[in-house]
């Protein structure tokens, strides 16, 4: 048998390997655009086959499209929701700007398997992308495909990470460390007030994201090739809403103004803008947790972090933050991405985005990323580290900065003077302040005890 088949498209003809679900123009496509070698991520594509779906069922119901062919394209359609056939989606990332390969890529497919399925030619543009252009297809599965995995991967990572933090502060919250500004010993603070700071930055990167998430699940679909609705029905987008609401779970809806959802991308602008915000959270509490553990013993050595693998390929017995760094990594990757996406989001000209793809590509990436990475941290950062006690006790008693409590009492430039002598004679606070001041040992153990300082006041 040939390795390969004749297919033809509005072009010509063209040879497609002979087992490929694909037909003409996905081959062009692969012709075209030897660039990258990434293909649209697994996410894109099922959300594809979601949008597929949901628009043979709308079209059927309107009475556009025979019960049989959209049965058809309902069963081709779930086999790509459930996994199979993703090697027949080779097209790359870096193609045409409107998506318009990966689009009939889908169609191709979903009508090879759907003409199988029905004993009747199904074909990929009449019945498949009934009622639809790329222009609006491409962007609403970038937003379908952004909220599926953001409810249903990023949100309970999320939430698992939150609990894990509030988990830490019933655990550990009680012990009071040295507080650091600019990397400087500073006044005390408890670690349940480190951690909830941490819990604080988590849900309210969570709640942002969650805003923005609202105007995302407005969909193009309906709004055809330049947003005036042509060669659908009126009510395809209301029907073709409701059926991947139900299908997906998530509600869907309609945008307002479907001119703004194809020539723009600023809802998905917006989401990024908010996933930097938690990688930027996320960042800031890798770091601390870096600086925490550092040491052991040349280090501030004020917790330790679980041991997972060997640090050295030289140097045995060290153990480096590794969950932590990953977690800094990602961080970094959200943030490059989010200016990948801030730039493709400008190439709205006119009536279209002509960089949609590539926002696919990176606001998938950096859901993916920060779901998995939220999840190490709390499973092997947060839950599992240990608090070095004699550390954290060791540093406090000799922090100099606790006499900031006596100045009400003997002044600013006195208490400067007793800091100093303390830090230079590595003597405990308390002790210079007993030689150089009239208080009490005992009324300086009541103004220098490290966990009422903690509570603020005077």
């Amino acid at each position: 048998m040939s390795q390969f088949r004749t297919e033809s498209d509005s072009m010509g003809e063209l040879q497609v390997p002979a087992n490929a679900l694909y037909q003409a123009q996905t081959q062009r496509a692969i012709n075209n655009f030897k660039i990258s070698g990434l293909a649209m991520p697994k996410q894109f594509i099922t959300a594809l086959a979601y949008i597929k779906q949901a628009a043979a069922q709308s079209n059927a119901t309107l009475g556009h499209l025979s019960q049989g062919k959209a049965k058809a394209i309902e069963q081709a359609c779930q086999e790509v929701i459930d996994g199979k056939h993703f090697s027949e989606f080779p097209v790359d990332v870096f193609q045409t700007g409107s998506g318009t390969s990966s689009n009939m890529n889908a169609n191709e497919v979903i009508a090879t398997l759907a003409s199988q399925f029905a004993g009747e030619t199904v074909h990929p543009n009449d019945d498949v992308n009934m009622g639809q252009s790329s222009n609006d297809v491409i962007p609403t599965a970038i937003a379908v495909s952004s909220a599926i995995n953001i409810i249903y991967e990023l949100f309970p990572k999320l939430d698992k990470l939150s609990q894990s933090l509030q988990n830490k502060q019933a655990e550990v919250g009680h012990i009071v460390k040295t507080g650091r500004t600019h990397l400087m010993d500073a006044m005390p603070v408890s670690f349940a007030q480190t951690l909830a700071a941490w819990q604080l930055q988590v849900d309210h990167a969570m709640a942002g994201i969650r805003q923005a998430l609202e105007r995302v699940c407005e969909l193009a679909q309906g709004g055809t090739a330049v947003g005036t609705g042509i060669n659908a029905d009126p009510a395809f987008a209301g029907e073709f809403c409701q059926h991947l609401s139900e299908n997906v779970g998530i509600r869907f809806s309609p945008s307002k103004n479907f001119f703004y959802n194809i020539g723009s991308q600023d809802a998905i602008v917006a989401l990024s803008g908010q996933l930097k915000v938690l990688a930027v959270a996320q960042m800031k509490i890798a770091n601390d947790l870096r600086w925490m553990n550092s040491g052991p013993l040349a280090g501030l050595g004020e917790i330790e972090l679980e041991a997972l693998q060997p640090g050295s390929s030289i140097m045995p017995g060290k153990v480096n933050p590794v969950i932590p760094e990953a977690a800094a990594m990602v961080s970094a990757q959200v943030i490059g991405n989010d200016a990948t996406i801030t730039v493709a989001g400008q190439a709205g000209n006119f009536e279209l985005n002509v960089m949609l793809p590539v926002i696919a590509l990176n606001i998938l990436q950096s859901i993916e990323l920060l779901a998995n990475s939220s999840e190490a941290l709390a499973d092997k950062a947060i839950t599992s580290f240990k608090v070095n006690q004699s550390n954290v006790d060791k540093a406090l008693a000799k922090n100099p900065i606790l006499v900031t409590a006596l100045n009400p009492v003997i002044g600013y430039s006195k208490a400067a003077k007793i800091a100093k002598l303390a830090y230079q004679e590595g003597r405990p606070i308390i002790d210079v302040a007993a030689e150089h001041t009239d208080i009490s040992r005992e009324e300086l153990s009541e103004l220098l005890n490290p966990a009422k300082l903690t509570q603020g006041g005077l």
